[in-house]
């Protein structure tokens, strides 16, 4: 009358085994992702379904002992959803951070992911999610570069050397098979040199590591933006060729020139929307601006110098056909990624369901009856 309920577990090693490093194919999952998104099959966060997450943001001070303070790049995110499609799953990611991890030789983030069942909340999977939530990030500007970038781009630009834009590159590169050379730019150049000797021994094409940014903006077609958080990026219009295709994923801001000059391709416009509607209810509009990828497009939005954000275009609209994407040669384009729990659900239910198949990972029991039922 009550069945058990079994869930999986899969640690960093199964997810590898499990397939969650194929670029390729997370690829494909996060279009498909996009296509449901335009289509409205998926609900997020919030009253408006479209919430990035839930976080909590430590005080600057404390009068209790244990309570965390603040800090670089120190939160906690909830990133729940709900993906319909073939997915038809609910899910969460759960998202600790901090910049101090790296003393204790940890990454900055370490992540978690649960797939549920949509219908009675069980547990089907729990995961390690570093490497799903890298897989994922990368994958979304892979599917801007089929849609927005030329597809002879000869020149590909790493603007931020982290672990993050190494996902989006590899990602990148399973759209791009004319590339022939790439720049590695980071404010330490011993962390672009590194990446520089990596891409040159992966790809055999011509690399240079670099710590000028503008180096790392002239004459490249696709340049992936992930820099740190700590050091916003600031670009300007002279160094963008025509062409030139953009794919943000970490802040960045450049001249209004080029703001307002270029075609602007958001990942989602609903998740923009509910970025603006948290900034007016936080009461501090222009410091919440500062904090987000979007920040520099809302401004210009609000000062009426940008389309709405609802007459706009969101890359699902752009692989289901119902805007367009890259309509010249010559255009400059820049798309602006913010992240959504929907992807991780998306490539979390397909390793899921890739460990099903191939009998990796280990099952755990929640209980075999129910004590409360």
């Amino acid at each position: 009358m009550y069945p058990k309920i079994d869930f999986l577990y899969l640690s960093e090693p199964d997810m590898i085994a499990a397939g969650v490093l194929d670029a390729a194919r997370c690829v494909e999952v996060c279009e498909e992702t996009f296509s449901l998104l335009s289509q409205g099959d998926y609900l997020m966060g919030g009253a408006n379904h479209n919430n990035h997450g839930m976080n909590i943001v430590f005080p600057k001070e404390t009068k209790f002992p244990n309570m965390p303070v603040a800090g670089p790049d120190r939160r906690f995110a909830a990133m729940p959803g709900y993906l319909g499609g073939r997915f038809d799953v609910c899910g969460n990611k759960w998202y600790g951070s901090n910049h101090a991890n790296a003393q204790k030789e940890l990454p900055r983030s370490i992540l978690t992911m649960m797939i549920n069942d949509k219908d009675t909340g069980a547990p089907l999977a729990l995961m390690s999610a570093n490497l799903l939530s890298a897989a994922r990030t990368g994958a979304v500007p892979g599917v801007a570069a089929k849609h927005l970038a030329k597809k002879d781009s000869k020149v590909v630009s790493i603007v931020g050397c982290g672990p993050i834009n190494k996902s989006c590159f590899i990602a990148i590169m399973t759209q791009l098979p004319s590339v022939e050379k790439v720049v590695c730019f980071d404010v330490f150049l011993d962390k672009a040199e590194e990446l520089a000797r990596w891409v040159a021994e992966t790809y055999k094409v011509t690399t240079i590591g670099v710590e000028e940014a503008e180096t790392a903006f002239r004459d490249v077609d696709v340049i992936t933006v992930a820099a740190s958080r700590l050091k916003p990026l600031f670009f300007k219009d002279e160094w963008i060729k025509n062409g030139a295709t953009i794919l943000v994923s970490g802040p960045v801001n450049a001249d209004e020139s080029f703001l307002t000059g270029c075609k602007i391709v958001y990942d989602h416009t609903p998740l923009q929307e509910s970025y603006v509607e948290d900034a007016i209810a936080s009461g501090n509009k222009d410091a919440y601006y500062s904090g987000v990828i979007g920040g520099p497009f809302y401004r210009l939005i609000d000062d009426g110098k940008l389309p709405a954000l609802r007459d706009s275009t969101g890359l699902g609209d752009v692989v289901n056909g119902k805007k367009p994407g890259r309509e010249t040669e010559k255009e400059r384009i820049i798309f602006i990624a913010c992240g959504m729990a929907v992807f991780d659900i998306s490539w979390g239910y397909e390793i899921y369901r890739s460990a099903q198949t191939k009998a990796i990972g280990k099952s755990l029991n929640l209980w075999d009856r129910p004590a409360q039922a």
